[in-house]
């Protein structure tokens, strides 16, 4: 039968081109001018916006969606930018259903909000596309800040500092900026190297260096020279370790942490050359294991199980994101944790044991069952790796106070590194924003 969806064992191209291709598209069409223009003449444009609250970037929501309203979506993208150098990308991954439009005044009223995210992508990707960048760098202050790590919080960080005069240089391990953005988001939500093309859009403000391939730690890049070297520094260096299952067996083949699934799957060329399993199992409850099974099921896996330890309330998913992988094909359940990888060589079975929340918490309630496994992606949450000596950490991540200032003179930190926040992409980009405001401050 060849690389067909029904064939065993992990293998590629199972799927034509032309169904990859369909399956890989815009998750949802960007909006056309009329559609954007309907779709804000909903808005009551509240006063006390509770929309505007909801949002961790605190965009002026009402006031960008009256300016698409009447004709100006350039004046509105100026108005995200003000507040979320990376509007572009958070219109198309942020869980709006749990922030503004969650709160949103039609929803509660008729159970339909303003899209306020797909108001957002339209204006941004409107000023884009015209290759305008809306902001001017300042005079020189002759101030360098270093930035390590190229994601949403370092990028936020160095834009917010290049726009006031500051010379930045960020670092990344990697061999491309973007971070999350870039290597960690499902391919069907950022289509067309949207990335890619943001950062290169975002360094038109001037003032930044982006020098790749350079880890903290590696070649002499010490926190300790950076900070003798720099005015400030400010770490956005997300978490690099993935947490292990803690199951008998789980250095079995074919099993692998579902991050480096999405990477090699943002990264590739061509979707048919990525092997997939038949039968796959994701053990995770958060966007990360959505985005996987997701994916693994787009890719031609004909059978596709999510397992969560926990209820799904408890899944750190959105309900929407839930019901998109349930509209996908994917199988979830609940209440049961990984205890055993069968295989010889490669995973087979997978054994689970179902749990329930008892007055001491998660227990094992004894009942096991069984599925049946060629490929078991992990994903059950990351960890701080490799964070630097003379930083107090917090939970495992790196405490901070205020505006995101760490236990050493002139660091701060934001982002998934940093103790707090709720590991989006949005807040990444307020931490990153409000730290630059701190460090402005202070420089001054």
């Amino acid at each position: 039968m060849g690389n067909s969806p029904f064939t065993p064992g992990v293998v590629s191209a199972r799927l034509p081109a032309e169904a990859l291709a369909e399956n890989f598209g815009d998750l949802h069409a960007p909006y056309t001018a009329h559609e954007a223009h309907v779709a804000a003449d909903r808005c009551y444009f509240c006063y006390d916006a509770p929309c505007m609250e909801a949002c961790p970037t605190t965009i002026d929501i009402p006031l960008f969606i009256r300016q698409i309203a009447t004709g100006t979506p350039e004046a509105a993208a100026k108005t995200i930018f003000d507040q979320n150098i990376l509007g572009g990308m958070c219109a198309r991954v942020c869980p709006v259903e749990q922030l503004c439009e969650e709160v949103c005044v039609r929803e509660v009223a008729e159970g339909k909000p303003v899209e306020i995210g797909r108001l957002q992508r339209y204006a941004t990707d409107t000023l884009m596309a015209k290759n305008a960048h809306p902001f001017e760098r300042a005079a020189p202050t002759g101030k360098r800040i270093a930035v390590v790590g190229a994601g949403p919080a370092g990028l936020a960080c160095a834009h917010r500092l290049a726009m006031k005069g500051h010379s930045v240089t960020v670092f990344d391990a990697r061999p491309k900026a973007g971070g999350l953005n870039e290597y960690g988001i499902a391919s069907y939500k950022t289509v067309d190297d949207f990335a890619q093309k943001e950062v290169d859009w975002l360094l038109r403000i001037g003032g930044i260096e982006v020098q790749t391939g350079r880890a903290l730690g590696e070649g002499g890049l010490t926190l300790d020279a950076l900070a003798a070297d720099h005015d400030a520094v400010f770490l956005g260096i997300g978490l690099g370790g993935v947490n292990a299952l803690g199951a008998e067996g789980e250095e079995t083949g074919n099993v692998a942490d579902a991050v480096d699934f999405i990477e090699d799957l943002r990264q590739a060329r061509d979707l048919a050359t990525l092997p997939v399993g038949r039968d796959v199992v994701v053990i995770g409850g958060g966007m990360t294991a959505i985005d996987a099974a997701v994916q693994s099921k787009l890719l031609g896996a004909q059978n596709v199980t999510l397992v969560y330890r926990r209820g799904r309330d408890r899944m750190s998913a959105s309900e929407y994101e839930q019901d998109l992988a349930a509209s996908k094909g994917v199988h979830i359940v609940h209440h049961a944790m990984p205890v055993r990888v069968i295989g010889n060589g490669a995973v087979r079975e997978v054994e689970f044991e179902y749990t329930s929340d008892g007055p001491n918490g998660l227990e094992p309630t004894g009942e096991t069952f069984r599925l049946r496994a060629d490929q078991l992606l992990r994903a059950i949450g990351q960890r701080l790796e490799g964070a630097p000596d003379g930083l107090t950490l917090e939970g495992g991540k790196i405490a901070v106070s205020g505006a995101g200032r760490t236990s050493m003179p002139n660091v701060w930190a934001g982002g998934d590194c940093a103790a707090g926040g709720d590991d989006l992409t949005v807040t990444a980009v307020a931490e990153g924003r409000d730290a630059a405001e701190d460090i402005h401050a202070q420089l001054s």
